[in-house]
């Protein structure tokens, strides 16, 4: 028998053996508090990587971004250094995204192509970890096709990385451990951050929304805080490091603090709380409609370091898929809650995520979302034609809207997207605008590109000195996707 690759496999592989998923008990939720832990490297782990290297892949979204760096930060403690190939690599990490189908299919051609790596290296050590391996039949597939990949691990066991590399190492074992577990916090994880002057900040993990179509509620177990005084202490210490910019992230941040039992503690009162640490941007993604309260508003409204950016999905204009979709709230809710921020937060830029061809949308129920869209004035949105995940309700419900339908609905709605992303960057032109420089342009190392505090991508011409820089940057252009400007 042969894999997916024309390597031969056994069919006695024993799966009993291993620490696998369990979907049906990552849906359980319990009112039981959440533990909270201290990373600590032992002694016996502090020396593995020393004279080895190591590179991660990273798939999805800014919370996978940060898994990541977290990844890099634990086996640089090891002694690991970052690699500056995969063929010159000891250990090779795949940290995954599980929201959409087509990113599932990526990561199955990558496991492929790093076979070859290990044919000339059999002692490389090729890691899979992140939302995939939260899914049963994920796992099963590895186990059973791709017998080349030594370490299988989700979201919530992250800190035991040292034990699974060492395992693999030494013992020459297969390491698979995945929780199904609401999960705990952790801190004192080390990070390696990508970035020099903007840094992700975790708040909190989880989700407890459970719409249909989405598997993160089940990869990421339950919506749980990090404590204020954690939060505000991290980003304290990258205001020392001379950090410009935090991006805070959760699933749900507007759910912040809502699972606290001893204080009344939420969301809008950490903003105001870290407006205060001298951190000099806020941003935050993403939000839920649902959780979205009055004291986030007024706190984005009075806060002169939270950016006047807010990305709120909605998914569909439609009532009847709304319901399906399970969102708890209506078209008319919705733009109820997103006029009362344009009006506490006035000129503030609004962005949002859009599903079309869900199970059951009909033609009418397409023309309420290209509605809605009219009526929001959104300045930008992520579309995407629905992908069913198998383990959610949504994979079951009858979906017999033709392909072409979809693909026609989506192409309709990107249009009209992106008359509010020419419209909502127009509105800049001849103002002097603060911009954050990320960097130079590829194919002009004259030309600078930043985003403005509204998120707006701006190019310019200037000097590389100013990249980490805050600087007047006065709009001369808007083109569909992004500003044009000169220093001012």
């Amino acid at each position: 028998m042969y894999n997916d690759y024309g390597d031969e496999m056994s069919n006695q592989v024993d799966l009993d053996k291993y620490f696998k998923p369990d979907l049906n008990q990552a849906r359980k939720r319990s009112k039981k508090t959440i533990e909270e832990l201290s990373f600590n490297l032992s002694d016996a782990h502090q020396k593995i990587g020393v004279n080895k290297t190591y590179l991660i892949h990273t798939y999805g979204c800014q919370g996978n971004e940060a898994d990541s760096e977290t990844m890099a930060g634990i086996l640089e403690l090891m002694g690991f250094k970052k690699a500056v190939s995969e063929a010159e690599s000891d250990l090779i990490l795949i940290n995954t995204c599980a929201i959409r189908e087509n990113a599932e299919n990526r990561i199955w051609g990558e496991l492929g192509r790093l076979k070859a790596f290990k044919r000339q290296n059999p002692d490389l050590i090729l890691g899979l970890a992140g939302c995939m391996p939260q899914e049963e039949n994920v796992v099963e597939r590895v186990l059973k096709k791709y017998q080349h990949v030594d370490i299988i691990f989700g979201t919530h066991n992250i800190y035991k990385l040292p034990e699974y590399v060492e395992t693999a190492m030494f013992s020459k074992e297969r390491v698979v451990e995945v929780y199904s577990q609401e999960g705990e916090i952790v801190e004192n994880l080390p990070k390696v951050r990508n970035h020099h002057f903007k840094a992700w900040v975790n708040i909190m993990f989880g989700c407890d929304e459970f719409c249909t179509y989405c598997i993160v509620p089940y990869t990421r177990g339950k919506e749980r805080s990090r404590s204020k005084e954690e939060v505000i202490k991290e980003v304290l210490e990258l205001v020392e490091q001379g950090y410009l910019e935090v991006t805070l992230l959760g699933q749900n941040v507007n759910a912040y603090g809502k699972d606290f039992k001893d204080i009344d503690y939420t969301f809008g009162d950490l903003l105001r709380d870290l407006d205060q640490t001298g951190i000099k941007r806020i941003r935050f993604t993403t939000s839920h409609p649902h959780d979205l309260d009055k004291k986030t508003m007024e706190a984005m409204r009075d806060c002169q370091t939270v950016m006047p950016f807010f990305h709120l999905p909605v998914q569909s204009g439609s009532n009847q898929v709304l319901k399906k979709m399970n969102r708890h709230y209506t078209k008319e809710s919705y733009l109820k809650v997103l006029n009362e921020l344009k009006n506490i937060v006035p000129g503030i830029s609004v962005t949002t995520d859009i599903i079309v061809g869900f199970p059951g949308e009909t033609e009418d129920d397409f023309l309420e979302t290209l509605d809605l869209v009219e009526q929001a004035q959104f300045e930008g949105a992520f579309t995407f034609v629905f992908s069913p995940r198998e383990g959610t309700p949504a994979a079951k419900f009858v979906d017999d809207t033709p392909e072409e339908a979809k693909k026609q609905r989506l192409y309709l709605l990107n249009d009209k997207i992106n008359q509010g992303y020419l419209k909502g960057n127009s509105r800049f032109v001849n103002q002097t605008v603060k911009v954050l420089v990320d960097g130079v342009s590829k194919y002009d190392e004259s030309v600078l590109a930043g985003y403005t505090e509204h998120n707006k991508l701006i190019n310019f011409k200037g000097h590389p000195k100013l990249i980490g820089q805050i600087v007047d940057v006065k709009v001369t252009l808007a083109k569909t996707w992004f500003l044009m400007g000169e220093l001012a």
